[in-house]
């Protein structure tokens, strides 16, 4: 089946029958062992489900059932727009990977906003991830962000700033320190009006020389943190964004980068993203000062058993170092084996 429409039904189906398809994949945690903090929310689990997955906030309530510990939603922009000509996802089967060109497909944040108020996540953290209109400029791409920041501040757990996203022409311009900054200049009043966390998502393409600035921009500016990473251009693949294995390396080198650089911060959240399929990934992630992470690719080629596997590693963990709770595990994590 074409990879999108196996996913538009996927979807549809989680927003029909929530209840009965989280049971049967597994359903919800029934202890608190694994809960840790992310800043000030408390994921009841450290894996999470990264956006794109979730693109129009249709399915919050299956995934809110199931093991993840967060579920971020979109990307969303404040008009609907219909995205890139199709075919614009593919299957990378033998590497766990996927190529997108979809551009911000969405419908809209009205539609977005009306499928949370309508949701039921229980206490489970709500992610939205927000980006720029197409048709919207370079000069006056401040406007949409803060026009989404306005409409979802008062509905979500946490924001994100999306400029890493290879799929909307000229989006990646607006990584540039100069252009982050007016940014979050224009956000300011209304992050003092409505406080949330608000994290911005990188691209692992760009050098570590111009993450360095960004990173100390987003502190100057009081972010939460920083997600790592977004998609990988790949030429030799064709247009669009590479997600799964085959951005594992690239994406685990940006998330080693950024913690380094943060490691004095302990108000500085850096959430990974990029290439996670396995619990070592997250072993690696949490020895290099990490806690939570996010995944999208792994799910969809792994199904819901990923976050099985991910669990029952966790409590091996815990046995080995003879503790009782994750966050026990991760105030050691230098010690832990």
């Amino acid at each position: 089946m074409d990879p999108e429409k196996a996913h538009e039904l996927t979807i549809s189906l989680f927003s029909r029958f929530p209840g009965i398809l989280s049971k049967m994949i597994g359903g919800e945690l029934d202890s608190s062992k694994y809960n840790i903090f992310v800043g000030d929310l408390n994921w009841s689990f450290p894996v999470g489900l990264a956006a794109g997955l979730d693109k129009n906030a249709q399915a919050i309530d299956f995934f809110s059932h199931t093991l993840f510990g967060a579920v971020e939603v979109g990307t969303v922009t404040p008009k609907p727009q219909p995205g890139n000509p199709k075919p614009r996802m593919f299957r990378y089967i033998d590497e766990e990977s996927l190529r997108n060109r979809m551009g911000f497909n969405n419908l809209g944040a009205d539609v977005v906003f009306k499928n949370i108020k309508n949701s039921s996540r229980g206490d489970k953290v709500l992610g939205i991830n927000l980006g720029k209109n197409k048709v919207t400029t370079e000069v006056d791409a401040y406007k949409d962000y803060v026009s989404l920041y306005k409409k979802f501040a008062p509905v979500g757990d946490y924001l994100v700033i999306n400029v890493s996203s290879p799929n909307t022409p000229g989006l990646r311009d607006l990584q540039s320190t100069d252009k982050l900054k007016i940014i979050f200049e224009s956000l300011i009043d209304e992050r003092k009006k409505t406080p949330i966390p608000l994290y911005l998502k990188i691209s692992p393409d760009q050098s570590f020389e111009d993450v360095g600035p960004i990173i100390e921009l987003a502190q100057d500016f009081n972010l939460a943190g920083i997600i790592a990473t977004n998609t990988t251009i790949m030429e030799s693949r064709g247009a669009g964004g590479i997600s799964g294995r085959l951005c594992s390396e690239k994406s685990k080198a940006m998330r080693r980068f950024v913690l380094g650089r943060v490691a004095g911060n302990k108000h500085f959240q850096v959430i990974g993203v990029g290439g996670i399929s396995e619990f070592s990934d997250l072993w690696e992630f949490w020895k290099l000062g990490g806690k939570a992470v996010q995944i999208y690719t792994s799910f969809i080629f792994q199904g819901p058993g990923i976050l099985e596997d991910i669990k029952n590693e966790i409590d091996k963990a815990l046995i080995r170092n003879q503790v009782s709770t994750l966050n026990e595990l991760l105030e050691n994590i230098d010690q832990a084996e």
